[in-house]
């Protein structure tokens, strides 16, 4: 019974992926409009969402992590998954019960002096329940859902296939996408959060971190109770962060609230070390004195000194006008795909830094984001999920602040709190003495000088090699189509003669179909080389 649910589990992700592919394609061999394009990519959104609430467990995660992926994904189907939310019904106790027997090697009562058997809350991979431990404490006690464990390998298999298929099949430009990368990353944020114990030590960490914050409540960690799948820490009560009426009800000043929460979070962001990478209300909680309880340590990222030593070597390279600097710094971050050279990226960042303000605002804004999107997405960039997180993060926490004070702007709140960190911490003088010199004016007028002879030339031939760039890929883009129209005629064909038994029929579709497909091999190989050469800035 297990196989036969683990193999229709399989078959639902598989057959949705294949069917997502097929109609895109399709859509582009019959010429499309956009607006038609765009259409599609929402109800294909709506069902891959709808697919996921149906399977649950670990894919809802997947499309969890992959709806911040507004870099990589279009922006019609990111809206459809963006509210992806758990929406699982709690276990039977039994099966809780049997889970916690096993991690704690004996019976429930011989670790816990009594425990609720209603979950406190349901998620797609842990459930929480209310426990008293032997010396009265309460405390929260986090289980895996005992069928995640089955269901693990079928989901990694299924997305190991689709991670295949789309590298080499996806209607997407090949090359722009390292899919490797993006399966690596999702596979090992997952089995993160799959592993209670590390939500533990993170828990430890961020307790030990903010020992001396007087506003901040992180809940104890109960080590001797905890396993890969169980997690006990202590219980703290707290209303949710955007619940507005409970904080004015306690007499809290919302707009101090919004300061004193970016001042917790700003040094998560900027420091090496950890940080919390899902920081919604609901983890988030605040007491009636206005302490804030950090809750939920499943989704972290991280900021390592070496991060912290190429931002710095980012921010020297930009603040020097030494372009190269800063795009190998952005190479060492990560930023760069596999084989593409810093040296393409070098002229994006002259030009958005020797970028005059006044003439931007002077500008259509509309075109100018549509012009700034239109050029990253042709750089050979992927930016790694520590850093996706790390947007997430502060565009959560944002809108926290907008909520507790929303008559203030973000800046008024950013601003104090950054000036604060600069003062607190150890920055180098260096640092600001390079500051200081790019902002005298005799450092922006020899820039702006510079910028009159040459931006305009080449601002024009870029666009003349983007438009070459462009066409020659839509060349190797209408070849693959006609293959995959070979692929299809012929398996199509090839199903027919086997289904009415039509010897010449099957043999001669299924030979179209290799034909089809030694062809879209072949053209996938020289599209490959030239977008590898197109990275490297072997051409132009």
């Amino acid at each position: 019974m297990k196989s036969e649910k683990k193999l229709w589990r399989m078959w639902k992700v598989l057959s949705l992926a294949f069917s997502i592919v097929v109609r895109i394609y399709w859509y582009r061999l019959r010429g499309k409009s956009q607006w038609e394009k765009d259409k599609l990519l929402e109800r294909i959104g709506k069902e891959f969402k709808e697919t996921l609430f149906e399977l649950n467990g670990v894919l809802i995660k997947v499309g969890q992590l992959l709806s911040i992926r507004e870099d990589l994904l279009p922006k019609g189907f990111i809206n459809q998954i963006q509210d992806l939310v758990d929406h699982v019904p709690p276990s039977p106790w039994e099966e809780i019960e049997k889970v916690l027997e096993r991690e704690w090697d004996g019976s429930v009562t011989t670790k816990v002096q009594a425990i609720d058997q209603e979950a406190v809350a349901s998620a797609s991979i842990g459930e929480v329940y209310k426990a008293t431990l032997f010396d009265g404490t309460q405390a929260a006690v986090k289980v895996q859902r005992p069928e995640i464990p089955s269901l693990v390998k079928t989901d990694f298999r299924s997305l190991a296939i689709i991670i295949w298929f789309a590298r080499y099949f996806a209607p997407v430009p090949k090359g722009f996408i390292d899919f490797k990368m993006l399966y690596k990353e999702l596979k090992q944020v997952i089995e993160q959060e799959l592993d209670f114990s590390k939500e533990m030590n993170t828990g430890i960490s961020f307790k030990q971190r903010f020992r001396d914050h007087p506003n901040v409540k992180i809940p104890a960690m109960y080590p001797e109770l905890c396993t890969d799948k169980v997690l006990v820490m202590e219980w703290v009560d707290g209303f949710r962060l955007n619940d507005r009426k409970a904080f004015e009800s306690y007499g809290l000043d919302g707009q101090k609230l919004a300061k004193e929460l970016f001042r917790l979070f700003l040094p998560q962001w900027l420091e090496p070390g950890v940080f919390h990478a899902d920081p919604h209300a609901g983890n988030i909680l605040l007491q009636p004195d206005g302490t804030f309880v950090l809750l939920d340590y499943g989704m972290i990222g991280e900021i390592s000194k070496r991060d912290s030593t190429h931002f710095q070597d980012l921010l020297e390279g930009i603040l020097l006008k030494n372009f190269r600097k800063a795009a190998e710094a952005l190479a060492q971050l990560g930023f760069l795909l596999p084989d593409a050279s810093p040296k393409t990226i070098e002229p994006v960042l002259k030009e958005f830094v020797t970028l005059d303000m006044e003439e931007f605002k002077q500008m259509d804004l509309i075109s100018v984001k549509k012009e700034i999107n239109d050029m990253v997405k042709s750089l050979p960039i992927q930016v790694p999920t520590r850093f996706i997180f790390l947007g997430r993060s502060f565009a959560t926490i944002e809108g926290l602040v907008h909520t507790l004070s929303p008559d203030e702007e973000t800046l008024d709140v950013v601003k104090p709190a950054f000036m604060d960190w600069v003062k607190d911490s150890n920055t180098n003088k260096w640092e600001l003495f390079m500051k200081w010199i790019s902002a005298q004016p005799l450092f922006q007028t020899l820039q702006k000088i510079r910028q009159l002879l040459d931006v305009t030339d080449k601002a024009l031939e870029q666009k003349d090699h983007q438009q070459q760039n462009e066409f020659q890929f839509k060349i190797y883009e209408s070849q693959k189509k006609q293959a995959f129209i070979l692929i299809l005629s012929g398996f199509a064909g090839g199903f027919t003669g086997l289904g009415f038994d039509m010897e010449l029929l099957l043999q001669g579709s299924f030979g179209l179909a290799g034909f089809g497909l030694a062809g879209y091999w072949f053209i996938t190989t020289r599209q490959r080389r030239w977008l590898k050469k197109l990275k490297n800035g072997q051409l132009h």
